[in-house]
C-alpha cells in the first residue's frame, strides 16, 4: 500500500503541473496534452506512453484498494468489541478521515474520468466535450459550471487530508521514521505536499471562476 501511494504521490505531483499550463493558455495548454500523446515516439506507437501510464495506474489502484480492504478487515478481527471510551489525543483528524476521504477519491476518480477523459458528464458542451478536439476548451467550459467546480474542490479537500496522513504512513511503513527527527520530517512532508499538489490543483478551476483563465 505505501508502494502504490508513492506512485500516486508522484503522478499528482506530475499531473498538477500539466494543469497549471492552463495560466499559460490554450495554446500552450492544448500543446502539452498533445505532447503527451506524441511522447516516445516513434518507438511507442500515438498515445502509446498514455496507455503504459493508465495501465499502471489502474494496477496501482487495484493494488492500493485492495491492501486497504484487507488492512481494514485485519484491523477489525484484531479488535471485535469496540472502545467504551475512545480519545484520539495524539493521532490527526486526516488519519482518522483515511478510509472516508479514499472511498471519497475512487468516486471522484470515475467522475473525474468521465468528465475529462470521455468528456460525458457536462454534455452541454458540444464539440468541446470531446478531450481529443480542445482539452482547454472541454477544462474552462466544465470548471464555468459551479456544482461540476464544487464537485473538484470537495474532492481535493479530501485528497489533501489523504496525502497528508499517507505520505507520513508511508514514510512509517517503509521504515524512514525511526527517530523523532525523522517523523517530524515526514509529517512536514506530507504536510507540503498536500498543500501543494490540492491547492495547485484548486488555483485553475478558482482561476476559471475568476475569469483569468478562459
Amino acid at each position: 500500500m505505501a508502494a502504490s501511494g508513492l506512485l500516486f504521490i508522484g503522478f499528482v505531483l506530475g499531473h498538477m503541473y500539466g494543469n497549471l499550463k492552463a495560466f499559460a493558455g490554450e495554446e500552450t495548454f492544448n500543446n502539452y496534452a498533445e505532447h503527451l500523446r506524441e511522447f516516445g515516439e516513434p518507438i511507442l506507437p500515438h498515445e502509446g506512453f498514455l496507455w503504459i501510464a493508465r495501465v499502471g495506474l489502474l494496477a496501482a489502484l487495484v493494488v492500493h484498494v485492495t491492501c486497504a480492504v484487507i488492512l481494514a478487515r485485519r484491523a477489525g478481527r484484531a479488535r471485535t468489541v469496540k472502545y467504551v471510551v475512545k480519545k484520539n489525543t495524539h493521532s490527526s483528524f486526516s488519519s482518522h478521515w483515511m478510509r472516508w476521504g479514499g472511498a471519497t477519491l475512487l468516486l471522484f476518480i470515475v467522475w473525474h474520468l468521465l468528465n475529462f477523459s470521455f468528456g460525458k458528464v457536462n454534455v452541454s458542451n458540444g464539440e468541446t466535450g470531446d478531450p481529443d478536439k480542445n482539452p482547454y476548451r472541454l477544462m474552462v467550459d466544465n470548471f464555468d459550471v459551479w456544482w461540476l467546480t464544487a464537485i473538484y474542490l470537495v474532492a481535493m479537500v479530501a485528497l489533501a487530508l489523504h496525502l497528508h496522513h499517507g505520505t507520513f504512513s508511508s514514510a512509517q511503513t517503509l521504515g524512514l521514521t525511526g527517530t523523532a527527527r525523522a517523523r517530524r520530517n515526514a509529517r512536514a512532508a506530507g504536510l507540503v505536499i498536500a498543500i501543494v499538489v490540492a491547492g495547485g490543483f484548486s488555483l485553475v478551476p478558482i482561476g476559471v471562476l475568476a475569469g483569468i483563465i478562459d
